[in-house]
């Protein structure tokens, strides 16, 4: 009856009624969330058990290659710029003289890209081969000092324990669908991570974060030292791991580009026959600093490489700042007379490639955030390391309970 007002007895009814609905409703989110977690902590063991052999290679391989300089000086590969007279400190040879010397040490090459490490301005860094379309792992590399315009040797080669480190960790010798298939492992362990975390939230409510139980039984120390290192690694392994599968879409960027933005920009040289008089490689530069005056040159494409075109030099600047050092611009300039052709903005996923390669290598703070990256590979390898123990040693566990 409306507007009535409930006696005691009336109450304790209704309550008595309602109780076991109330208590059905706890019971039945309670074993949603139970069924919830099994599922996620499935998700989380395969996985985990899908993506950690590539993942402790690429930890592995990519720990030395942290220090790359550091690796060439103690491999003997390092070259030095050498200690010139005062009067010659300051001297820059002509781009087109430093391209002639690299020429001179290959005999029927044709050049492909003159680079400029931003680490060694003074040693830039000739690519030639047969052919202007040769594959990368099939040129030669030449490191001529910009201020005599003299050959001071060649990089590592094949044969060196640094490129087979950074072939393992690329490609593992596969090309393209090992690029392909490292940036799925890495996908995976981005799944494995946000898995992992989910899985550790009711401990972390239940008995606080980053908690070793010391005390416990062995398998459960390694549990909670796994649990607690992959916590403190959480946000630079999801940021390694992401910008590492964006990087393995680098050859696929590349062509978009090419067949989007580079063909709009070439557009009206299509049929014309390729080039066969160059111009000066410092005209094609001085036209590209004019264009951007507040960058300078991270490389040069010659014409029929992958980042020009037939009919163009490619002049990829460079921003000066420590963040913007990786961010490029190419100058598109015409190799026949060396006057400008045009020069547009990278495409958005350009950018967040580049954006990312920083982000991804650790190589843009120094030594100390060199030292920072390999701490944290290091632990990485550790969670890595703990967690396939624990999944070997599973069946031990249910052999004690059987003895008890």
């Amino acid at each position: 009856m409306r507007g009535k007002v409930l006696t005691g007895d009336d109450r304790r009814a209704v309550a008595s009624a309602a109780s076991p609905r109330v208590a059905d409703e706890h019971t039945a989110k309670r074993h949603m969330s139970q069924r919830a977690l099994r599922i996620w902590s499935i998700v989380h063991r395969w996985t985990s058990l899908v993506c950690t052999a590539f993942m402790l290679l690429l930890c592995l391989t990519g720990l030395p290659l942290v220090f790359g300089h550091e690796l060439d000086i103690l491999t003997g590969d390092a070259i030095e710029a050498p200690e010139l007279p005062a009067s010659q400190a300051n001297a820059r040879a002509s781009y087109d003289a430093v391209l002639r010397a690299a020429l001179a040490q290959h005999p029927g090459h044709v050049p492909q890209y003159m680079i400029w490490e931003p680490d060694d301005p003074l040693l830039p860094i000739v690519v030639t081969a047969p052919h202007a379309d040769t594959p990368p792992d099939d040129t030669l590399s030449t490191t001529v000092d910009a201020r005599t315009a003299r050959p001071l040797g060649m990089p590592p080669g094949k044969g060196s324990l640094k490129f087979v480190l950074l072939k393992l960790h690329v490609d593992m010798f596969a090309g393209l669908f090992g690029k392909l298939f490292l940036g799925a492992m890495g996908v995976v362990f981005l799944a494995a991570i946000v898995s992992g975390v989910v899985v550790y939230l009711p401990f972390w409510r239940k008995v606080g974060l980053g908690r070793v139980r010391l005390k416990k039984k062995r398998r459960v120390v390694w549990l909670d030292w796994h649990n607690a290192i992959g916590m403190l690694t959480l946000a630079w392994a999801l940021l390694v791991g992401a910008t590492g599968s964006i990087n393995t879409l680098a050859d696929l960027m590349l062509e978009a580009w090419r067949n989007d933005q580079l063909a709009q920009m070439v557009a009206p040289y299509r049929g014309q026959p390729p080039v066969t008089v160059r111009a000066s490689v410092d005209d094609a530069v001085k036209t590209a600093r004019q264009v951007a005056p507040d960058m300078i040159p991270s490389f040069v494409a010659f014409p029929g490489t992958r980042f020009a075109s037939p009919h163009h030099y490619a002049v990829w600047m460079r921003g000066d700042g420590i963040l913007t050092t990786r961010m490029l611009r190419p100058v598109l300039v015409d190799a026949s007379t060396g006057a400008l052709t045009d020069a547009r903005e990278l495409p958005w996923y350009l950018k967040v490639l580049l954006g990312s390669q920083p982000l991804h290598f650790g190589d843009f703070g120094g030594m100390p955030l060199k030292i920072f990256w390999a701490a944290f590979d290091v632990l990485t390898i550790v969670v890595l390391g703990s967690g396939l123990y624990l999944w070997l040693t599973r069946h031990n566990r249910g052999k004690k309970a059987q003895r008890g």
